[in-house]
């Protein structure tokens, strides 16, 4: 699907289509969005190893964890946004359609299913590899962040994950968002005029995350570098986040609602009541963390297995 998307206020328009290319012999398309999520996390990846040293976290370490990790938040993406959405997957006599719940072509897949089951899979294979949780996790962050900032140009290229109605320069216009907007009762008839005609139009929300993530990204890259404990950066990244998704989740128009609850008239917002709460609690524990640790450094994992590498490598020469 071709579909063309303009930023009147900033004199730019684009002709976007989902399909990058097509294989020859299977004749099937492979979309933009799978494109760039997973060079999304070839980049987190990549890096991830480059600075896991730090961390007290080999090479070996993100590999081995990245071949359970990614299997699990493929299912996890889809299972989050399912349920939350159950009405839409159901046959007209009330049974679940399994066959559209497990067909990934339609879209309908939420990052918070995987930051969910990616912190689930990590705490089972500390255990089991005897690694720091809270030290991997503290690397683990800067992927996500980097993962999320490549990742929501892909929302770009579907033309999904926008807001609501704005007049503001960096405004968002075409022809399906204006048909989107109105057939679900954002704007009316009028305003489904005014994008058209690009004196309205949307937040650009696939925007603001994106940038969002790059700025936790910057940060948490330097509070790596002189964190106090391990877990300072776990903390930050889901504080971060937390305060980003909340304000910018309740601008976007396509958002998950909790099983039609409310809350002081409004409905509920899946995610941004995640955001909220784990926002909040993680800035809490960090602020009381940072005091409680003011004017010292507790002993950092990386710190623990560099002097136990060291020790064992001396033993070596002894013998």
């Amino acid at each position: 699907m071709i579909n063309t998307v303009s930023f009147p206020g900033l004199g730019l328009e684009f002709t976007l289509n989902r399909v990058a290319f097509t294989i020859p012999v299977l004749d099937r398309p492979v979309y933009w969005y799978g494109v760039i999520i997973t060079s999304g996390l070839i980049l987190a990846v990549f890096l991830c190893i480059r600075w896991g040293k730090r961390f007290g976290i080999t090479e070996d370490n993100v590999i081995d964890m990245m071949l359970f990790a990614v299997p699990a938040a493929l299912v996890a993406v889809r299972v989050y946004y399912v349920v939350f959405n159950l009405d839409i997957y159901r046959r007209p006599d009330g049974s679940l359609d399994w066959g559209a719940i497990v067909n990934y072509g339609d879209g309908g897949l939420a990052i918070y299913g995987a930051i969910i089951s990616s912190a689930i899979v990590l705490l089972i294979f500390c255990r089991v590899k005897k690694i720091s949780f809270l030290a991997f996790a503290d690397l683990g962050v800067h992927g996500l962040f980097i993962g999320q900032l490549v990742g929501r140009w892909g929302n770009f290229m579907n033309v999904e994950a926008y807001g609501c109605a704005t007049e503001l320069p960096w405004r968002m216009c075409g022809p399906s968002i204006a048909a989107e907007v109105l057939r679900d009762g954002f704007v009316d008839q009028a305003g489904y005029e005014a994008i058209l005609a690009g004196t309205l139009g949307v937040h650009p929300t696939f925007f603001y995350e994106s940038v969002w993530n790059l700025a936790g990204l910057i940060m948490v890259y330097f509070v790596g570098k002189k964190r106090k404990f391990d877990g300072q950066c776990f903390l930050f990244y889901f504080f971060w986040y937390g305060l980003g998704r909340a304000w910018i989740e309740g601008l976007r128009t396509d958002s998950l609602y909790l099983f039609g609850w409310e809350l002081f008239g409004a409905p509920v917002r899946v995610s941004q009541l995640f955001a909220l709460v784990t926002g909040a609690a993680a800035g809490a524990v960090l602020v009381w963390a940072l005091w409680k640790n003011r004017g010292e450094q507790r002993e950092l994992f990386a710190d623990r297995l560099a002097v136990q590498t060291a020790a064992e490598d001396e033993t070596d020469k002894e013998e």
